[in-house]
């Protein structure tokens, strides 16, 4: 699976104005509902839900927020770089600024691990992340992503 296969330019936003980790999951789950037509509300429980059991926040600045959806949508990510990085109870307690955050049907279980791990794989590169924080659009945002 490639990175274009679930993340769409309508999901990708630089310089995201956002002050906590509540609204940037609330962020992260309007632009997904939009993409899947689902309720964000939804989205941002299961989300929480996720993030109850030990935060997404994997160091680095950087945070990988995900959880499942229903099986009749398909896996779709959301990528935003904030404006000023904020709280997200990361594991090395730095704030974050980077998040790739990802929602996969139940029935990939297998897939998503694999997702997440290539997507932890491409935001340890340094410069893949120096480049993806230094983009001020949303369109150079999506095309470093994809690319790289």
């Amino acid at each position: 699976m490639e990175v274009a296969d679930i993340l769409s330019r309508d999901c990708t936003r630089s310089v995201v104005p956002c002050t906590s980790k509540k609204r940037a999951l609330e962020i992260i789950s309007e632009l997904a509902a939009q993409h899947l037509n689902v309720n964000s509300q939804q989205l941002f429980d299961c989300l929480l839900a996720r993030e109850k059991m030990g935060t997404t926040g994997i160091g680095n600045g950087i945070a990988i927020p995900h959880g499942r959806i229903s099986d009749e949508n398909r896996a779709t990510a959301v990528l935003l770089t904030f404006a000023e990085p904020v709280e997200f109870d990361a594991i090395d307690n730095q704030p974050v600024g980077l998040v790739f955050a990802l929602f996969v049907p139940e029935q990939e279980c297998k897939q998503h691990l694999k997702t997440l791990s290539l997507i932890a794989e491409k935001l340890s590169d340094k410069q893949i992340c120096k480049q993806l924080r230094q983009a001020s659009t949303d369109d150079e945002l999506y095309q470093i992503m994809i690319s790289s």
